[in-house]
Parts: structure tokens; C-alpha cells; sequence
């Protein structure tokens, strides 16, 4: 059903089950699909050295305040910059990082200390939580459900 869903919306030709794609990971089952970045997950870890993190169960502060800090030490913005990018690519599947990701994004033109901070807890969230991804369920019908309102109106 699902590959007709497809070929109905999209030119599609068959080469086998979908495992892996543009970094996706897609585990097709009886009850539903299963759409994760586990392998890009690790990956981005290890790239920012984070792979031997402590992990930790929330990705921001429930009383965590970011402002532009203007006081605070800098931060190399390319690295900055690199870091958020990958983690709104990980959004795709991830929708629990977004608020932090998007939040931290804000600082990317003038990333300090602190900013590095909140992004580095993201990576360290990540680390707990590698396996999570978005479920697609067979017996319901796809649609929107739930949705994050990422409006930063505040940055």
C-alpha cells in the first residue's frame, strides 16, 4: 500500500524494500514503518568528538535561557555553524530536538560560549537517545497529528 501511495504521488521505480535513503533509515514492518538516522546520529557524534559523551535525558534545560550574550566568549562560528546545520538535518526524523536546534540557531552569527553549551547538550541528548525516530503506522492513515510551532519570534 505504501508503495502505491508513492508511485500515485512521485515517478517511482522499484529496486526492493527501501532500507536506507539520503541518510534515512526505513525499517518496513507488518504494523507500520519505522523511519530513523540512527547511523548519522553516531556519525555526527564522532564528528564533534562527542561520541564518548555523558548522555543525558533532556535536550535544553527546563529554566535554560539563551540570549546573545554579547559579554560571552566566542566560539569558532564555522564549527558553530556546522553543528547546527547537522542537527536541523537530523530534524527530519527527530522532531524532539527541534525547539533546541531552532533556538540555537538563532545565535549562529555571533555564537559564544554558552550557545556551544546548549548545542553540546543537544549532542549529549542524542547520545541517550540514538535509537528514537518517527513511527508511520499501517493501521491508521497518514496524517498531520501533531505538529512543533518553531517560532522564534524572540531572537
Amino acid at each position: 500500500e505504501f508503495t502505491e501511495t508513492m508511485r500515485s504521488e512521485f515517478e517511482l521505480s522499484m529496486m526492493g524494500e527501501l532500507t536506507y535513503f539520503l541518510g534515512l533509515q526505513i525499517k518496513q514492518m507488518k504494523q507500520g514503518t519505522f523511519m530513523h538516522q540512527t547511523k548519522y546520529t553516531k556519525d555526527l557524534l564522532r564528528r564533534f568528538k562527542m561520541a564518548d559523551c555523558k548522555p543525558i535525558s533532556t535536550p535544553m534545560g527546563s529554566t535554560a535561557v539563551l540570549d546573545p550574550d554579547e559579554d560571552g566568549e566566542v566560539v569558532d562560528q564555522k564549527e558553530y555553524r556546522s553543528m547546527i546545520g547537522s542537527l536541523l538535518y537530523l530534524t527530519a526524523s527527530r522532531p524532539d530536538i527541534q525547539f533546541a536546534v531552532c533556538l540555537c540557531a538563532c545565535f549562529q552569527a555571533s555564537p559564544c560560549a554558552s550557545h556551544h553549551q546548549a548545542v553540546k547538550r543537544i549532542m549529549r541528548y542524542l547520545q541517550h537517545t540514538l535509537e528514537f525516530g518517527i513511527w508511520y503506522s499501517t493501521s491508521s492513515s497518514i496524517c498531520l497529528s501533531g505538529y512543533s510551532d518553531a517560532d522564534f519570534g524572540g531572537c
